[in-house]
């Protein structure tokens, strides 16, 4: 889709070399008249190349921010080994961002300033669009940074009534080094907030495709700083995960301790008079559990069941249509749970092809964040109507 058509510019390449791809990518969007751009890309691109190709293409005329995933959503749908791109054109948008370095020392009275600074210029940068601007928040943060709490109370207090949603970068499933794009280099360590401004609809949306269940649990024994369970029950924490979510058709097999098993039997903890996932990231050698999210002590948990995700996600464009009218795209951030769970239901494709033909372009993340919440295993994002 060209983008001087007016319209919200999307593509994807999957070339090796990222000068390459942004060349593919070049021929479909012209960078010469964008308001700013989101990429969501493969970790297994070397990131200073693949920087100085993005960098080449932008030719810093707009702000560009962007992650690394664990899966890409494409126009294809569900993706990988790829980069995937949304552009904003400059004749209906307006584009600021902020990035924050050095999560390990956040200081949280700093960054209100920064974003409070950050809404002023987008209100005034976005006046001469016209009248009655919409303007939400897109927010990604590194994935292993363990701050994604206290980032999205503190953005979201500062944004005031923009709303904020966004996801936590990812690694494939390795776990060892995600990063953030912003300011034409890639960040560990980091994030970044961008406010999107347009007098199109906009509507910020969250679905999780479980429900609690019958079986409860209570965290015993855990270390808060590290996103690590020690003991459930007063038992050895995998153990008796999978005792509960396992029973009776793996038994105490530790080889069931999977992702499948996460992704099918996800812990959810109540709060504000809701059930959120806390989702189980990887079970450790000692036999503990390590999560994508805040866990401590004390908090009980119940074990999630599955709802049919082709329903939840159906009746989740339904609720975007009714919100923005015709949908333009959805910038989704999909929990690679999801994924998982979904390709081994064998419903990967008829998902993919739920998001072609509403647009979804996004990325498969460690975590998502919605208004001032950090939650786990939800299908989040962005619609734009047209």
């Amino acid at each position: 889709m060209d983008i001087r058509t007016c319209e919200v510019g999307v593509a994807s390449s999957h070339a090796a070399d990222p000068y390459d791809a942004f060349a593919e990518i070049g021929r479909r969007i012209d960078a010469g008249q964008l308001a700013g751009a989101v990429m969501f890309c493969s970790h297994r691109y070397d990131r200073e190349t693949l920087a100085r190709a993005a960098r080449l293409w932008s030719m810093d005329r707009f702000p560009m921010i962007g992650c690394t995933s664990s899966g890409e959503l494409t126009e294809d749908g569900y993706d990988e080994d790829s980069i995937s791109l949304i552009a904003f054109p400059a004749d209906g948008f307006h584009m600021v961002s902020h990035r924050f370095d050095d999560l390990i020392h956040f200081d949280a009275s700093e960054a209100r300033r920064a974003v409070r600074d950050l809404v002023a210029r987008a209100e005034l940068g976005s006046a001469a669009l016209g009248e009655h601007v919409n303007h939400a928040a897109l927010f990604l943060v590194d994935g292993l940074s363990h701050s994604e709490e206290m980032l999205a109370m503190t953005v979201q207090d500062a944004l005031g009534e923009i709303p904020l949603v966004g996801g936590s970068s990812g690694d494939g499933m390795m776990f060892k080094e995600t990063a953030i794009f912003a300011d034409g280099e890639f960040h560990g360590a980091g994030a970044v907030v961008a406010i999107v401004s347009t007098t199109r609809p906009l509507h910020v949306f969250r679905r999780q495709h479980y429900k609690p269940g019958s079986v409860r649990m209570v965290v015993t024994g855990a270390d808060a700083g590290a996103r690590r369970v020690t003991e459930i029950n007063a038992e050895p924490a995998a153990q008796e995960y999978l005792r509960l979510a396992g029973a009776p058709h793996v038994g105490t097999d530790p080889t069931a301790l999977d992702m499948a098993l996460f992704a099918a039997c996800p812990p959810m903890v109540r709060a504000g008079g809701d059930y959120h996932v806390r989702a189980v990231q990887t079970a450790n050698p000692d036999g503990s559990l390590t999560f994508y999210c805040a866990i401590d002590e004390g908090i009980v948990l119940t074990l999630g069941e599955p709802v049919d995700p082709l329903e939840s996600v159906t009746s989740t464009i339904a609720e975007i249509r009714e919100a923005v009218g015709e949908i333009d795209h959805i910038i989704a951030f999909d929990c690679v749970l999801n994924r998982i769970n979904a390709e081994r239901r064998q419903l990967g494709r008829p998902i993919s092809d739920i998001y072609r033909r509403n647009g979804v372009v996004g990325f498969n993340t460690y975590g998502e964040q919605f208004h001032a919440l950090h939650v786990n295993q939800t299908f989040s994002g962005l619609a734009i109507g047209r």
